[in-house]
This record gives structure tokens, C-alpha cells and sequence, in this order.
């Protein structure tokens, strides 16, 4: 697997809008009930670009972000260092030992936050149950496994329409009572 490091500082860009994120109920510090702390529903794959929006939140409600490890196979440049508001958030990387939708933050004063990464191109419906699921209390399912349940939920829902189009689109009629199935005109002795 190759993976680019971005070894360049950021200039000037435009302010991210602020980080679509939902946080387990009672998440302190070092006592997550579950698997996962919460989700983040990223706008893009850049991450230079999109962690100064997350450390700003996060800063303020959890503590000074310090630092964050990923996955390569969601990202594809990873910066060794972003700038945030006031601080610098350094950036490691690992391929087979954490998940690849998962991202972990660590904090000064805390131990550490896992969070679910929600992929950019996913639909308002599918994040917010993806949201829903990785802020359960107590949960033991790891973010591959949510995002693994909700790419199975969309293939059954693509699935079930395109069996329902096809019954409505005009598709072969029952044969009516009494007459074998096949060609109905060749039937009747034609």
C-alpha cells in the first residue's frame, strides 16, 4: 500500500464549516461506554482541511486535541501536522492495526476518543442512522461493523425497489385460471 505524506504547511484556505459530529451521551473523559465515542460525518477526504473544524469542537467541550491516528484507506494525503486554531494537531497513521473507518483523537487531559467516520458521499438518511448507531450507549459494534450493516441495509432497500419496479414495469401477467403458462396465442391454436 503506498501512502502520501503531505510534508507542506497548509496556506491561507478558506474556513471549514463547523464539524458535523454527535458524541455519546455521558462521554467524559477516559470512561466511554462503548466501542465507539461518537461519529463524525466528514465533508470531504482532505484531511488537512477538515481536522481544524473537528479540534475547534472538540477543544472546547473535551480538551486540547494533540493529536489523531487514522487509516490510510479513507484518506488519501495525510498531513503530518495541521494547524488548528492557536495549536498544532500531529498526525500518525496506521494500516493494519486500527480500523479503517475509525479515527482516534487523544487530548492533554484525557485518554482518548474513537470515533465512526462517516464517508463524505454518504446521504443525509444513512448518516444520521450511522450517527445514531455509533452514539448508542454500551455499544460492542466496532465502526467496520456499522458501516458493514448500513452498506447491507442499502443493497437490500436497492434490491427490494428493483424487484418492485419490475413487478409494476409491465413485466409477464399470470396466466389466467385454466390455461397453461407460456405463450397464450399459441395456446388457442394459432
Amino acid at each position: 500500500m503506498t501512502v502520501t505524506i503531505d510534508r507542506t504547511t497548509p496556506d491561507d484556505r478558506a474556513p471549514a464549516p463547523p464539524a458535523r459530529l454527535s458524541l455519546t451521551p455521558g462521554t467524559t473523559p477516559g470512561t466511554a461506554p462503548g466501542l465507539l465515542d461518537g461519529a463524525w460525518w466528514t465533508r470531504s477526504r482532505d484531511l488537512s482541511r477538515e481536522l481544524p473544524a473537528l479540534a475547534e469542537r472538540l477543544d472546547r467541550s473535551w480538551g486540547r486535541i494533540t493529536r489523531v491516528t487514522v487509516n490510510p484507506a479513507f484518506w488519501p494525503v495525510i498531513p503530518r501536522k495541521v494547524p488548528v486554531t492557536g495549536h498544532t494537531v500531529h498526525v500518525g497513521w496506521c494500516t493494519d492495526e486500527q480500523d479503517p473507518h475509525k479515527l482516534l483523537l487523544f487530548s492533554r487531559t484525557a485518554d482518548r476518543l474513537d470515533l465512526l467516520i462517516i464517508p463524505p458521499e454518504t446521504g443525509p438518511a444513512a448518516a444520521a442512522r450511522l450517527m445514531s448507531a455509533a452514539t448508542t450507549p454500551g455499544s460492542l459494534l466496532t465502526a467496520s461493523m456499522l458501516m458493514d450493516d448500513e452498506r447491507a441495509a442499502d443493497d437490500a432497500a436497492e434490491s427490494r425497489g428493483s424487484e418492485e419496479g419490475w413487478e409494476t414495469d409491465g413485466g409477464t401477467a399470470p396466466s389466467p385460471a385454466g390455461e397453461p403458462a407460456g405463450d397464450s396465442l399459441a395456446v388457442r391454436g394459432m
